[in-house]
């Protein structure tokens, strides 16, 4: 089994590391548009395999589209990275070309494998890699949703002290400010958050979810990457494991939570197809109301790239 990620930045390099030490595939292959980047990142984490004691073939590629052929996964980091001061929809111009191009290639070498896309801005990035794409949508999904989560439940764990393993919790909405944590489904060895923490606090919490990309911006004036790639390898895992986790997915909409033609945050079942099942929370009028202004900010960037005519 093979899995390919796309681009060998800060994200895509974890994303491989963690997919080897895993040993998630026989082979992961690290491709790059800049020479001899991805083999050399690519060499120096083979070169763990006697140290960290993994099977799992670690492959660089510049722009080799034909090393990535018949990927049962392809992870796509591929774009610029967020500077601070810029927001995830200064990104689009550029990385929507990228994002196209890639998902071409990927297609062309591995018509058959799940895309799962983490360049920003995710959710329109997404729908690039989609309509790029032209497969069912249940095998072009994005990875915002357990990055949301996971930080979401990181700050939970800090605040009450107890471990992050005990920590369950559903996030949905866009990969930005408007994502939307839901308390009520959030709980702590299996007792509700609202039990154990007073709302001003969790209240606080929520707000730093919704900006805990810009907060690691800001201090490291790049954006995130171990958590990121974790993520995106957890994704992974699901998928060749085929183990039917329900994880926050950016998924395509046709109906679900009354929206439509949008790709956004949901929980999902994630199997060996991809996407298996879109799961339908019962919702309350304020929850469906943060979910609707959340899928109202991503229809507008969405409408950017449809004006832009990048994607025909």
């Amino acid at each position: 089994m093979k899995v390919s990620v796309i681009g060998a930045g800060n994200v895509g390099a974890t994303c491989a590391d963690v997919i080897a030490h895993k040993e998630l595939a026989n082979e992961v292959v690290l491709l790059d548009i800049k020479e001899n980047f991805a083999e050399g990142k690519a060499l120096d984490m083979w070169q763990t395999s006697p140290i960290n004691m993994y099977d799992s073939r670690v492959v660089g590629s510049t722009n080799d589209y034909s090393k990535t052929a018949n990927s049962e996964v392809v992870v796509i980091t591929s774009g610029l990275p967020r500077k601070p001061g810029m927001s995830r929809d200064d990104l689009i111009a550029t990385n929507a070309g990228i994002v196209k191009s890639v998902t071409e290639n990927v297609i062309k070498y591995s018509p058959n494998a799940k895309i799962i896309i983490v360049s920003n801005p995710l959710d329109v990035m997404t729908y690039c890699a989609y309509l790029t794409a032209k497969i069912p949508s249940n095998r072009v999904f994005g990875m915002a949703g357990i990055l949301d989560t996971a930080r979401y439940k990181a700050f939970l764990a800090t605040e009450l002290q107890v471990s992050p393993k005990d920590i369950q919790a559903v996030l949905m909405g866009g990969h930005g400010d408007t994502m939307v944590p839901l308390p009520r489904y959030t709980t702590v060895g299996g007792i509700p958050v609202t039990e154990l923490i007073e709302k001003s606090k969790l209240d606080a919490i929520i707000e730093r979810t919704k900006k805990g990309g810009g907060e690691i911006v800001n201090l490291l004036g790049t954006s995130a990457w171990y958590a990121p790639g974790a993520a995106a390898a957890q994704m992974v895992e699901a998928i060749v494991r085929d183990q039917k986790r329900i994880f926050p997915v950016c998924a395509w909409l046709t109906g679900q939570y009354g929206l439509k033609d949008i790709y956004l945050g949901v929980p999902v079942v994630l199997g060996k197809d991809g996407i298996e099942k879109i799961i339908e929370l019962q919702l309350t009028k304020e929850e469906q109301e943060l979910c609707n202004n959340s899928a109202k900010a991503v229809k507008e960037v969405m409408s950017v790239l449809d004006n832009m005519n990048v994607v025909a």
